[in-house]
């Protein structure tokens, strides 16, 4: 996070200089304007450091250092002295001030003494931040994944992982496009830094400036004290807009320029923030569609989307499905302090039929729900959602080139039995998305971005789907 500091001195002049070094040791500040009361000033916007001389101390150095640290968001006090006396000191350690210089000493002690200064409230900025992070601390080995699609997916995240490109995240609802970014984050050069997360689609528009750009006191209705801005809380580290689809027009000209500058303006200031972060994005939404429908900003869109990661749904890597579901219901198992044991094999084969439209987060779902109701220490069927239960169904014929007609579980079981396990693997797969894709494209008429809406299938996998299976929009326009 950028660190601000507001400088309160004896002369114009003085808190010129001050601010001067300051700004040098990487902090961005600013000395009190004049006619600007101290208190105003520490309202008007958020400060990490008041750096006070003194003498302009107002009051006692306990009374006013207790009023600073009482503000909400208290910055710390840094205190320049003209007496360095050890009963001064004392005094102002008492009161519970953050550093102490000695102002007589020279243009480079005191330049020196502030860079360590700053250094400290960067690290105790951070440690605040880091801590809050733990808790949801991501890596990509988490990602481990005998799917063949999800392996080669991997070495193009590997590739991207330590560069600061600007990556856009697509993939559908639930396949972990947080997570992602959070491990991304967790495996490059700024690890150490924050990571700060927008949910795009949770903030109105009247929002959603402030909330990434910051505001000032008074910067609109119920604005009584200034706030930073997500850009400035992710100095230093990576910062996550997901479904940045939902932006209005006029934020996405806002954020173009904060990328393409490295500078952002609260709202309702005069003034710009220079600002170091890397950008990853993600949505759900089509967003070259959403460019050729003049919702999304082309300009935008390329710089965005310098690298593209489109994670795969479950579906397509069920290899997976065993060992994320054995996984998250050992962990449920623990926490809830349940004897649960194993999966009956019955239960997985269930598992690895459904199409899980809800992808990862929907499966995480269904084991803590297995695990909570399970009566023996065996998950069974009776487990699982009714969803789940009746996946199995009549589905297409396998055979190539047959005429496409339903067939009875027996025929296909029968059919499939035949086959080598990846082979009847593949065959099953296909025949499913077919009749699934057929269907919904049935429903909506051919219209392929209600199909994909409707289903969950993120639009691109939707049209590469039905190259697969040759399928053509058209053929369903007049069903």
């Amino acid at each position: 996070m950028l660190i601000r500091a507001l400088v309160l001195a004896s002369s114009p002049r003085r808190a010129r200089e001050i601010s001067a070094l300051l700004t040098a040791t990487g902090a961005h500040s600013r000395p009190l304007r004049r006619r600007e009361n101290v208190w105003d000033g520490l309202r008007a916007e958020p400060f990490n450091v008041l750096a006070v001389e003194d003498e302009s101390l107002e009051g006692t150095p306990e009374s006013f250092i207790s009023q600073v640290r009482s503000l909400p968001d208290a910055p710390e006090v840094l205190v320049l002295v003209s007496d360095s006396g050890a009963e001064r000191r004392a005094e102002l350690q008492a009161a519970q001030a953050f550093a102490i210089i000695d102002r007589a000493a020279s243009k480079d002690e005191v330049s020196n003494a502030l860079a360590g200064i700053t250094a400290r409230l960067i690290e105790k900025v951070h440690i605040g931040m880091l801590a809050e992070q733990a808790t949801m601390e991501s890596r990509l080995s988490d990602f481990a994944s005998d799917s063949p699609v999800m392996k080669e997916f991997l070495t193009l995240v590997r590739k991207v992982v330590g560069s600061e490109s600007t990556l856009l995240v697509l993939g559908e609802t639930g396949v972990g496009k947080e997570y992602l970014a959070r491990a991304m984050h967790a495996e490059s050069s700024r690890s150490s830094g924050p990571f700060v997360p927008v949910n795009c689609a949770a903030l109105s528009e009247s929002l959603m400036e402030s909330e990434l750009f910051g505001h000032v006191e008074g910067a609109f209705t119920g604005a009584s004290r200034g706030r930073r801005g997500c850009f400035e809380m992710a100095h230093g580290g990576t910062l996550f807009l997901d479904e940045i689809g939902e932006l209005p027009a006029s934020t996405q000209v806002k954020l173009l320029r904060a990328l393409q500058e490295r500078k952002v303006q609260p709202v309702g200031s005069e003034l710009e923030l220079e600002v170091h972060v890397r950008l990853i994005a993600a949505t759900n939404r089509d967003l070259a569609q959403e460019v050729e429908e003049g919702r999304f900003r082309s300009d935008l869109f390329y710089r965005v989307s310098v690298v593209q990661l489109e994670v795969p749904p479950l579906r397509s890597r069920r290899e997976d499905i065993p060992g994320l579901f054995e996984s998250n219901v050992e962990d449920f198992r623990i926490s809830m302090k349940r004897e649960v044991e194993a999966v009956r094999e019955d239960a997985m084969a269930l598992l690895l039929d459904y199409a899980w439209p809800g992808n990862v987060r929907e499966l995480i779902n269904v084991a803590e729900r297995a695990v909570l109701l399970a009566e023996g220490t065996e998950l069974t069927p009776a487990d699982l959602p009714e969803e789940i239960r009746g996946a199995r169904g009549p589905i297409r014929s396998f055979h190539p080139g047959a005429e496409v007609a339903h067939a009875s579980p027996a025929d296909w079981s029968t059919a499939l039995h035949q086959q080598p396990f990846k082979e009847a693997r593949r065959q099953y797969l296909d025949a499913f998305e077919r009749d699934y894709i057929e269907s919904m494209l049935t429903k909506h008429g051919g219209r392929t971005g209600d199909a994909a809406k409707s289903s969950g299938i993120h639009p691109r996998s939707l049209y590469e789907k039905m190259r697969r299976l040759g399928l053509h929009k058209e053929d369903f326009k007049m069903r």
